[in-house]
């Protein structure tokens, strides 16, 4: 089984989502959104750029 997204809101009613991992650990959490289709389009950056996104390792 893949990974999968969860969207969901927040204490404070703000849309979040998370991406969970085939074991469901969560490996990545986005940003609070203000409405539902913004936080989509975060998903949507997330599944676009993340494939081939360098590392920027800044660990020292």
């Amino acid at each position: 089984m893949a990974g999968k997204f969860e969207l969901y809101t927040d204490a404070a009613g703000k849309f979040r989502f998370r991406l969970k991992a085939s074991n469901g650990q969560i490996i990545a959490t986005g940003e609070a959104y203000e409405s539902r289709a913004s936080a989509l389009k975060g998903i949507e950056s997330v599944r676009k750029n993340a494939g081939d996104a360098a590392l920027d390792d800044q660990s020292g």
